[in-house]
């Protein structure tokens, strides 16, 4: 089966600053990958790559089995099949809730007003947003924001969703409504690659674990065994810093 994604020799570099160093990744539909590692570790720069918000400086990246990475891609056409949520919520402050969700799918996937505004109540309503479709980010909380940043994502029905540091900014209380509503995707066969610093929801919801350390996957495996034994000693390093006890 062909994989959903590819990489193959991933450079990219700020001048003289290498960010990410010879990356291999292979994503499988219905792989849900967490991304870790310290911050500076090139798990935000993957991300953007792969939505080709970056420019790469050398490798490979194809999309079901076509080359995305070459030039002559139109970026615009990739970003199409495929979601991404940022740290910031990033929604637009004079819209609502509703017009943030269906502006993409009709603006730019031809989706009939009508036909959007119907699966955009649907995932308001399975995310718990069905009573604010009418209100404005700023009169949501944080948590809310960026569970209508996911709803967002969704309703342009992507093939895979690209999840970065969503709980980052957020108060303690608000992350378990956010992972939970990931928890959801995930359980129902969503595709994903998601960097995190949430190491129990990792264990609980990946399907593989991939490290990252100066710009290199440094290990990777099934996430009982990355963060249980892992077998690189910076792993271990890393692991001991972030995992209570």
């Amino acid at each position: 089966m062909t994989p959903l994604v590819q990489v193959e020799g991933l450079r990219k570099s700020y001048g003289d600053r290498v960010v990410l160093d010879d990356v291999d990744l292979c994503v499988d539909k219905h792989d849900v990958i967490c991304l870790i590692g310290s911050s500076g570790s090139g798990k935000s720069t993957l991300l953007r790559c792969l939505n080709l918000l970056e420019e790469i400086d050398d490798g490979v990246i194809r999309f079901d089995g076509r080359e995305i990475s070459d030039p002559r891609v139109e970026p615009r056409e990739v970003r199409k099949r495929v979601g991404m949520v940022f740290q910031a919520y990033n929604l637009f402050p004079h819209l609502s809730v509703l017009e943030n969700c269906t502006l993409s799918p009709r603006r730019v996937h031809g989706v009939p007003r009508a036909e959007a505004e119907q699966r955009a109540r649907e995932l308001l309503e399975r995310f718990g947003l069905a009573e604010h479709e009418t209100q404005h980010p700023d009169r949501l909380s944080g948590g809310q924001q960026q569970r209508v940043a996911l709803v967002r994502a969704l309703c342009t029905q992507p093939e895979l969703l690209l999840l970065d540091e969503i709980t980052a900014a957020l108060d303690p209380e608000l992350v378990g409504d956010v992972l939970a509503s990931v928890r959801d995707l995930a359980a129902a066969g969503t595709t994903m690659l998601l960097a995190t610093h949430e190491m129990a929801f990792a264990r609980d919801v990946a399907t593989r674990v991939c490290f990252l350390d100066q710009g290199r996957i440094l290990e990777q495996g099934p996430p009982e065994q990355v963060l249980a034994e892992p077998r690189e000693e910076r792993t271990r390093q890393f692991l001991r810093r972030v995992l209570p006890g």
